[in-house]
């Protein structure tokens, strides 16, 4: 009962923090702050306060798989949340945050194969509802839910973002099993710390220029993103210590409809009615998964 509480409890904060992450990501990059800049720099600053808990970590006694899936997770999501941060600057909140639905597929197909994790018939009903909803919120575009809609930049990399960040999940998931959900948040941070900075390296980005561009006020913001985004992460390892990770990035898909509002409200985004039906039906999926996942 407990366990069922506190994973229903991590489950509720990863849908709300999630959103909110988005929300600063957006308004940062539209004061000018470059998107890879903010991306490393969230993972920096998580990276300092994770210094306190590896103090009493015995990191030699972690096995060589560990450090495999570290790096590969890292990789992924060091690019994955680029591309995120990218697609936050140009495109609606309201219309990136549903694509993130299908992230739920992915994450299912690479967890079949690398975690055997295998969903069953309701799961798989769940899923099909969500997508079948990201369809209306995906039609308020002025391409609609067409290939033309897939040739504007800021959806080919909120796809791309997703896709990576699906992956990354699986490694996550790999991490936990051969350590613990507390490390492998040490691990995220750390290692997307690391090729978060690669990738300023490799887009020649001048750092020093970049970063004399952030201004005072926009310290604060910088503040709760990292609130936010660690937040999201410790409760997402959490939640996948305790189900399949397919399952569990089909429920994160609840944050939907706080995107939408969120998009709505602060930056006013058009559209509303037809996309909180669809993100209406994509809540009936995820219902019926954390409801009948284990039937």
């Amino acid at each position: 009962m407990i366990e069922t509480l506190l994973t229903t409890g991590a489950v509720l904060l990863r849908i709300l923090s999630n959103p909110f992450a988005n929300v600063f990501q957006k308004q940062l990059t539209a004061k000018k702050n470059h998107p890879l800049l903010v991306n490393f720099m969230t993972y920096l600053l998580l990276s300092f306060f994770c210094i306190f808990i590896a103090l009493n970590v015995r990191w030699h006694e972690l096995p060589q798989q560990f450090w495999f899936y570290s790096v590969l997770g890292g990789i992924a999501g060091a690019l994955g949340n680029g591309f995120l941060v990218k697609a936050l600057q140009k495109g609606d909140l309201s219309v990136l945050g549903p694509i993130n639905s299908y992230k739920s597929v992915v994450g299912i197909v690479a967890g079949i194969f690398l975690l055997r994790e295998i969903p069953n018939v309701w799961g798989v009903i769940g899923i099909v509802l969500i997508i079948s909803g990201s369809y209306f919120v995906l039609d308020t575009t002025e391409e609609r839910f067409s290939w033309a809609l897939l040739k504007k930049s800021e959806i080919q990399f909120r796809i791309w973002a997703m896709i990576l960040t699906a992956i990354e999940a699986v490694f996550i998931k790999k991490i936990i099993i051969v350590s613990s959900p507390t490390l492998a948040f040490v691990s995220w941070c750390w290692f997307g710390a690391i090729f978060s900075f690669l990738l300023l390296f490799a887009y020649q980005l001048d750092f020093k220029k970049e970063l004399k561009k952030v201004d005072r006020s926009d310290l604060s913001k910088y503040a709760l993103l990292v609130v936010c985004v660690g937040t999201m992460q410790f409760t997402t390892n959490y939640t996948f210590d305790h189900m399949p990770v397919g399952y569990a990035l089909s429920l994160f898909q609840l944050s939907t409809i706080v995107s939408v509002l969120l998009g709505h409200r602060i930056f006013k985004e058009l559209g509303i009615r037809k996309k909180l039906i669809g993100t209406a039906i994509m809540i009936v999926g995820s219902i019926v998964i954390i409801l009948l996942k284990g039937n």
